[in-house]
């Protein structure tokens, strides 16, 4: 076994301290990978790391929006060795709760865009040079909301919807990483519970349980596209 084979693949996960991201980084970590993740709430990262205790993850507070903090993502990862997975889990669900599009603020509606479009795609880019080295895989956060015209959901699916095509677009420029949109499902998630505030969402996934379909997908590299995790999940149980 050579020297580089000691090092563990890296990989960026936004938004690792709670959620569907904190899940995802839990299991890459438990099968090896080092990761590299970060929250706006540093007191909620702050937790994470403690709780995982581990020398393969590192915890960056700040927001995706800002050119400095992507940067810091990027040039962390690629110090801890080859940068192989980017998981643009970060979101913004917008105004809770959510207004319909005639009563939606632009301010309100441009913030949704910038963390939901425009952060994932900068830090692609800066990140996309390490990845087509390391014949790498990139996985975009996605949402049904993006495919369906849900009712109160048009600031937040619209996004989304743009993140879907940001990524098949991704995919036909770049055919030497895998670009994978990843629609996780309705989950247990605050984010969740803040689009339906006041309603019991107890009957909803727990992010830990989703989790096998994103690891299917990194590790099975299908064609690039959108992908639901119901049929990931869907598809192992029937193999």
């Amino acid at each position: 076994m050579t020297a580089s084979e000691h090092i563990s693949p890296v990989a960026i996960v936004t938004g690792g301290s709670r959620g569907f991201g904190r899940a995802a980084s839990a299991a890459l970590l438990d099968r090896g990978w080092t990761v590299v993740t970060d929250a706006r709430r540093a007191c909620d990262l702050a937790a994470t790391a403690a709780e995982f205790d581990s020398p393969r993850l590192t915890t960056i507070p700040g927001d995706v929006t800002e050119p400095a903090h992507r940067a810091a993502l990027v040039v962390t990862a690629i110090d801890a060795g080859p940068l192989r997975l980017l998981v643009n889990n970060a979101s913004r669900l917008g105004p809770s709760p959510q207004p319909r599009l005639a009563d939606y603020l632009a301010a309100d509606l441009r913030a949704v865009y910038t963390t939901n479009v425009f952060a994932p795609l900068a830090l692609i880019q800066a990140a996309l040079p390490a990845l087509t080295g390391n014949g790498g895989v990139i996985v975009n956060i996605t949402s049904d909301a993006a495919v369906e015209p849900y009712e109160s959901w048009g600031g937040y699916g619209s996004s989304k919807a743009a993140l879907d095509h940001l990524s098949a677009t991704l995919a036909a420029e770049n055919p030497g990483v895998g670009v994978y949109a990843f629609d996780p499902g309705d989950m247990r998630t605050e984010m969740h519970q803040a689009a339906f505030p006041g309603d019991d969402i107890s009957d909803r996934a727990e992010p830990e349980s989703v989790v096998p379909a994103l690891l299917r997908l990194v590790d099975t590299r299908p064609t690039p596209g959108r992908y639901r995790a119901y049929d990931l999940l869907t598809v192992a149980a029937d193999a």
